[in-house]
């Protein structure tokens, strides 16, 4: 079946006339109709009934028109897209996010990015660690922030970004929310929202909860969810500190600091990357993450992003 073909008979069904539908698609009649005909072999039966004064579709043209006009459609937007991208007219960038990293995060930096790199277009995944290494060796996602990784290939730069302690989310009339810090054996004591695949929930069973498993009575995948929960005076939300959260929640530092993470970007080692991706790293390894998390920078690269020269570091190599 070739396109031309779809074309010619489309072109038939809209104007059920065989001149006209030749004009509409600018070549002659005979090549219309051994076009036509060439079609209704591949489909093995008649599409259009052929009369001097009245051309109409079969019940097979009938059938096969809407999936034909759909098909075309397809064709056409998957040609506007590719000459879309040589022309630099969409830059795509897909971002994972782990479950505990707030999507907050990356805005800034995407409306930093869209200012140079025009036509951006930002997708967000969320997925545990792990499986967001795997899709960007895949080819899936183009980058990744994540907490603690365990095992990371050698094909993944990593680039540590900020620090950040984990902190008790809580609502004011919560019988705990009067203390300026949350002790441990009443953190043990206290019922915990859980989140779902959240990947800083071994870390904090081993660090606070080591000799018996989180009071969980209420769950979810979204820590929004979890929020709402909390303001209702179900629990806790044990939480990172970059976490935004409810106006009517609050938040209270836990007695010693016990769970810290890294947050850390990731990105395919030798990949060429993308006018998109480049920006992105580049804002991101220059930005002060410490305005945002709340928490000292752990990394070399410090320093406010001046708007004056934003364009020019943009333009630089990433070194």
């Amino acid at each position: 079946m070739e396109l031309h073909q779809v074309r010619y008979f489309l072109a038939v069904a809209s104007a059920l006339n065989f001149t006209r539908a030749a004009q509409m698609c600018n070549v002659t009649q005979p090549a219309l109709t051994k076009g036509v005909q060439k079609l209704e072999q591949e489909l093995g039966g008649q599409l259009i009934y052929r009369e001097r004064q009245f051309t109409h579709l079969t019940d097979l043209g009938k059938a096969v028109l809407p999936m034909l006009e759909r098909a075309l459609a397809s064709t056409d937007a998957v040609r506007r897209r590719a000459r879309e991208l040589r022309q630099k007219e969409v830059a795509p960038l897909t971002i994972g996010l782990a479950p505990s990293i707030s999507a907050s995060l990356v805005l800034e930096p995407i409306a930093e990015i869209r200012k140079v790199v025009p036509g951006l277009h930002v997708e967000l995944r969320e997925e545990p660690p792990s499986r967001l290494v795997e899709l960007l060796l895949e080819g899936e996602v183009n980058l990744a922030l994540v907490g603690d990784l365990d095992d990371k290939p050698e094909r993944i730069d990593d680039w540590a970004l900020f620090e950040e302690r984990y902190v008790a989310v809580l609502a004011p009339s919560h019988e705990l929310a009067g203390l300026p810090v949350i002790g441990m054996e009443a953190l043990r004591q206290a019922t915990i929202l859980d989140r779902f695949n959240c990947d800083v929930a071994p870390k904090f069973h081993r660090l606070c909860f080591p000799d018996a498993l989180p009071h969980y009575n209420h769950r979810s995948s979204r820590d929004l969810h979890l929020q709402h929960l909390a303001a209702a005076g179900f629990g806790i939300v044990l939480a990172p500190e970059h976490m935004p959260r409810l106006p009517s929640l609050k938040a209270l530092p836990i007695e010693g600091d016990p769970v810290w993470r890294e947050v850390r970007l990731l990105a395919v080692q030798g990949r060429r990357y993308s006018p998109a991706l480049d920006a992105f790293v580049k804002v991101a390894r220059l930005r002060d993450w410490s305005l945002h998390a709340g928490s000292p920078l752990q990394t070399e690269h410090r320093g406010h992003l001046e708007a004056s020269g934003m364009s020019a570091r943009l333009a630089s190599p990433i070194s």
